[in-house]
């Protein structure tokens, strides 16, 4: 078990928010906690890859646009020396709608313990239905284009 590893990701979840409306993603400490090349799936099966640190920078941004109250909450965490996998419920609202979602995300780390690698597996379809849109349109807007 990666205790240093698990405090590390834990920290990199606490800096999404904390679900209150004034709470908003600290950007440059997330940024900061990944490697220059870490690449970012975000959901599996199927969703977009982001790679490298500019482009993390304006996925988040982009999704700061209309999504508000992040806060994910970790039900169980296992790690190794270069992996964490993390269970959570995760609660954000997005484009004014309540989106709570399980999930389990995958974290990569390199050899200075920063995240190269990280992917989110979850229910797309049920995130669709609560969003109310179809289900290539869930990751907010403007995604759905570039995945087009």
């Amino acid at each position: 078990m990666g205790i240093r590893q698990e405090s590390f990701i834990r920290e990199f979840c606490d800096a999404w928010g904390d679900g209150t409306l004034e709470s908003r993603p600290q950007v440059d400490k997330i940024i900061a906690m990944m490697a220059e090349d870490a690449v970012w799936q975000l959901w599996v099966p199927g969703g977009l890859v982001i790679r490298g640190r500019a482009a993390l920078r304006q996925e988040i941004e982009r999704q700061m646009t209309y999504v508000t109250q992040n806060k994910c909450t970790i039900r169980h965490m296992v790690s190794s020396d270069n992996v964490v996998m993390t269970e959570r419920d995760d609660y954000a609202v997005s484009s004014g709608k309540p989106m709570p979602h399980s999930m389990v995300a995958v974290y990569e780390l390199d050899e200075h313990g920063l995240i190269k690698a990280w992917r989110e597996y979850l229910d797309t379809a049920d995130l669709a239905k609560k969003k109310g849109v179809p289900l290539e349109q869930v990751g907010g807007p403007s995604l759905s284009q570039a995945m087009g």
